[in-house]
């Protein structure tokens, strides 16, 4: 019954506590994420999105947006297992797995419009487009550069947040003194992945895996 409404839904979102709302809405421990649901996670919250050949971990306090094969990240941290291209967008800059057909684990955070891009496993590209292109494109408009496996990147957001469905509420924001701000300005690989070991969840609440 978990793999038919992923199948029909497009993504499954499991929750291992409360603080967790899909379009403003509290939810149940599982539920079925259809493209342009929005996620929101409380302090102390955390979520995983499931879909088929990705799992993505969502930090506390974080604001993001499912749409299929992107998700558009408002403020907040994610983590990506992906093997099938999933990418995430934060206002003009987007990261994406070099090869989409190999398994690739990054983790992306946005604080205060400074977005850090860190390849834990395999390669990503960043890009960077200009206000008026929706499309992720290697064009003249566009800026890529590589982040190789092991390394953290940064860049500044001078298009505005991701979220697509109007602002954010009032009260939020980003995130200013959780685990994920603070390992976005670290650079040592070894600090990284200590945060990542901090950060590592129990299995699903389904056995069930994409």
């Amino acid at each position: 019954m978990s793999l038919t409404a992923q199948e029909s839904a497009g993504a499954m979102l499991r929750s291992s506590s409360s603080g967790v709302l899909v379009n403003r809405n509290p939810v149940p421990a599982s539920i079925a994420l259809f493209r342009g649901d929005i996620i929101e996670t409380s302090k102390g919250a955390v979520a995983r999105i499931e879909l088929t050949g990705s799992t993505v971990d969502v930090a506390p306090q974080t604001m993001v947006q499912f749409d299929g094969d992107e998700l558009v990240l408002d403020y907040g941290g994610l983590a990506v297992d992906s093997s099938r291209g999933l990418r995430v967008r934060v206002g003009c800059v987007t990261i994406l797995p070099v090869d989409d057909a190999v398994l690739t684990h990054y983790q992306v955070v946005d604080q205060s419009g400074r977005i850090t891009d860190s390849s834990l496993k395999r390669d990503t590209y960043m890009d960077s487009q200009s206000k008026n292109r929706k499309q992720v494109k290697q064009t003249e408009d566009s800026q890529r550069t590589i982040v190789h496996e092991g390394e953290q990147q940064s860049r500044e957001d001078k298009c505005g947040a991701g979220y697509t469905n109007g602002p954010p509420p009032p009260g939020s924001g980003p995130i200013l003194n959780s685990m994920w701000a603070r390992a976005a300005g670290v650079g040592a690989v070894g600090a990284l992945t200590c945060w990542v070991l901090c950060f590592q969840k129990p299995s699903p609440v389904s056995p069930s895996h994409p």
